[in-house]
Parts: C-alpha cells; structure tokens; sequence
C-alpha cells in the first residue's frame, strides 16, 4: 500500500520512529529500575501494542474503560485510577487491575473493602509543587482537586497502604527542575513513603526529548528509589509516542481575506483538539521556516477560530495538496469527536518493513451510531 493512494485525512504512526522512542525507555528502566507503564489517556491506539510491550512494563487508566483495554489488550501490570470513582465503576475494574489509585481519602475509605485481597491499594498526594506550561495542565494550580495535600492527610487512613501516585509534571523536559521536584517530595512526604511498597511520579516527564540526559534523571531515580525503599514507577504517554505520527490532511480551497488561508479536510476541534484547548499551533512538514508564502492552514469546520496554524512556504500552495501536521499521536486519537459530521480520519502504521497496515476506518455508519441507536415511537 503506497501512502500516496490513501485517502486524506488521516493518522500514520512510523513504527521505526516509535521504536526510537521506546529504546530511550528501555535505557531509562536499565539505568534506573523504575518501571514504566503508558498512560492510556495520553495514548491508547492498541493496534500497536504490539510494538510498545515489549518494552514497557503495562498501563495506567484515568478511567474504567481504559483499565480494560490496558488488561484486553497490553496485558503486563494494569493501573487503575480516576478523579472520581462510582462504585459500580469499582466493581467493574477491581478484579482485573493490579492497582487501584483512589484520588482522595473519602473515596478510598468508601470503596477500599471492595478491592482489598485483590489489588495493592493506592493514594493519588498532590505535592503542592509542580512543573506545567499551562495552568489549565497544572496538577497543582489553586484549588485542584487532584490528590490528597500533605496538610490534609489522615494518618489513620494513610497507614494501611500499599503506595501512593503524583502526577506533577506536563512536557517536562528539564531534568533538573525534576530532581527539584523529587527532592521537595522527599522532604514533605519522606515520612511516609519510608513505609510503602511502591511509588509512582506519574508522566510529563519527557526522557525521549532529543538531548535529555536520560542518565542524570535514572540517577536521580534510582536514589530516591532506595532512599525510600519503595519501586518506582512512571506513567509516560507523551514520551512514547512524540515525534512519531503524521497528521495528513489535503488542501481543498484557498481563500483570502488580507490573508491567504488554505483550507484542508481536516479541523482541529474534531481532530487535534489540544491545538485548539491549548492555542498551541501546530507544525507542517512542508513548511519553510524562510519560505516567502505564507498562509493560515485552516480547518473545513464551521468554527470561526478553528486553524492549525500559520506557517511559511517555499511554494505557494495548491489545491489537491497534501500536508503533514506532525507530531499528532498524544491526546489526539484518544480525543476524536464527530463535530460537523465532519469525516473522521483512518489509522495507519508504517512498519519497519515499509509495509503500510491499516489499524482502524470509520464511515457514516459509525457517524451515525454514535448519536442514536434507535428511534422513538
């Protein structure tokens, strides 16, 4: 199958450029002896499962349905936590998890006795301390909900745990400011990891990024593991799967207000959601940095702000092009919606043999299912 004859628009993960990615984290557990297991929120296209087991030590859920397909489909250890639990959501999870990671004592001490003898119990703490770009991705911003605050602990209830979970960072690329972050956790919580099993510093921590000293960071992980006697675990999604999957996309009109605008079939509200929550613009791989034409790349949905970007080119663009919006795998195919009805794209993976495998397709048959199933009388 050529890439050429595929249909715009859709996702193409590169197995060789994740395997990149999954060779730094077999370093950092080699170096280190954390075990890594991917969060499924971030990522959780099981169609190449088969790539990333082998490397990684199982998967962390931020809901019911996700802690299934880790169990189903990645198998290994199978993590499971979320902001907020119903107890049907409990029973449904509580036999086939490895952990369960309540966020707050209240639901802990209301639900543990339905998972006690089956799973190793878990806290999510909020350390008061974090590293994010965005308050909207800070775990530790005024207010949050995330996590029990050291001020606000129960000792009573505390006591009979197996380990607890943070999760403060987002797109952490700096090591340094991590090992911060692992020193104030040790001097606030020291006391109380000292009697764990098991610790887990949750994701946004990004070894994968090009030039990250993954040794300083094993260092500093391996030392904290045996300072407080406790495994270690991280929760990376982002660090996976970076840098490898094209979003491809056709330009299908070119307008102009003051402005050109190219137009493809695709649209960040339905497609790449975080280009639109986080008004971080996306990148081209046709772009040119020096390029003298310059266009808005906009999307074919009725949002009037809807754009990946403004981006320059060598060549001025044409109708029936096709464009890659890279790096598009993290939050994106977990995050798809039906928004204008708009067509959905497919999902492919370039496997090292340069074979080209389809992993999944929709038509207005799924379209429509996902709105009704049958109609009133």
């Amino acid at each position: 199958m050529n890439s050429a004859q595929l249909k715009t628009p859709y996702f193409l993960i590169d197995e060789n450029k994740l395997i990149e990615n999954l060779e730094k984290a077999k370093q950092l557990k080699t170096l280190s002896g954390v075990k890594l297991v991917l969060a499924l929120k971030c990522f959780s296209t099981w169609g190449v499962f088969d790539i990333i087991k082998p490397y990684l030590d199982g998967t962390t859920s931020s809901g019911p349905f996700e802690v299934k397909l880790g169990h189903e489909k990645f198998g290994g250890e199978t993590h499971a936590y979320s902001v907020g639990y119903s107890e049907d959501d409990v029973r449904e999870v509580a036999d086939i998890c490895d952990k369960m990671i309540f966020n707050s004592q209240s639901q802990l001490t209301a639900y543990r006795h339905l998972v006690e003898g089956k799973a190793s119990l878990g806290l999510r703490l909020n350390p008061g301390v974090s590293y994010a770009g965005q308050d909207l991705a800070n775990p530790a911003r005024k207010f949050s909900r995330l996590g029990v605050h050291a001020d606000k602990i129960d000792p009573e209830v505390f006591a009979s745990l197996n380990g607890v979970m943070f999760h403060m960072n987002c797109e952490n690329k700096d090591v340094d400011a991590f090992v911060a972050l692992l020193d104030a956790i040790s001097d606030k919580f020291g006391s109380y990891l000292d009697a764990l099993e098991w610790v887990s510093l949750g994701g946004g921590v990004f070894f994968t990024w090009p030039g990250y000293d993954i040794e300083k960071l094993a260092a500093a992980l391996k030392a904290f593991g045996e300072r407080h006697d406790v495994q270690l675990y991280l929760e990376p999604g982002e660090a996976i799967i970076t840098q490898t999957t094209d979003l491809v996309v056709t330009v299908v009109d070119i307008v102009e207000n003051d402005m050109k605008t190219a137009i493809v079939d695709s649209a960040t509200e339905a497609h790449r959601l975080d280009t639109l929550i986080y008004n971080e613009p996306a990148s081209i791989g046709e772009a040119s940095d020096n390029g003298e034409h310059t266009y808005v790349i906009g999307s074919c949905s009725c949002l009037a702000g809807d754009q990946f970007c403004v981006a320059n080119f060598d060549e001025p663009l044409k109708i029936g092009q096709r464009l890659h919006i890279l790096d598009s795998a993290g939050y994106t195919m977990v995050k798809l919606n039906w928004f204008n009805g708009l067509r959905m794209p497919s999902v492919y993976c370039k496997r090292s043999g340069g074979d080209i495998q389809l992993l999944n397709e929709f038509d207005y048959q799924d379209f429509k299912r996902t709105l009704s199933q049958w109609s009133v009388h």
